[in-house]
């Protein structure tokens, strides 16, 4: 259940990163809303994923898949550029994710 946990919330983190380039420094209320609360949730599974989870492996995988999400969703969605090198980063990330995660008891 914490991996569970853990991957939600790092989906969650992809959701406040996209949410704050829509609050426009927080002066539009719904996108604002949306960013606060998927923050929260964010920061609450990361939390409770913790309980079971080592710090470093929580955070790094945690960090891993708002970065990777967040940087896919500019390629895709927003036109930032695409580059092999830049994917090439992205898979690396990928694969550490991986690494803890079968690295990692539990």
């Amino acid at each position: 259940m914490s991996w569970i946990c853990l991957i939600v919330a790092g989906l969650l983190e992809v959701c406040w990163a996209v949410g704050l380039k829509y609050t426009v420094g927080f002066t539009r209320l719904w996108p604002s809303l949306f960013t606060l609360a998927t923050m929260a949730g964010s920061v609450g599974l990361l939390g409770i994923a913790l309980r079971a989870l080592p710090l470093g492996t929580a955070y790094a995988i945690w960090t891993g898949i708002g970065t990777v999400g967040t940087a896919l969703f500019g390629m895709l969605m927003l036109g930032e550029p695409a580059g092999a090198l830049r994917l090439l980063s992205i898979a690396l990330i990928v694969a550490g994710i991986v690494g803890l995660k079968l690295l990692t008891p539990g």
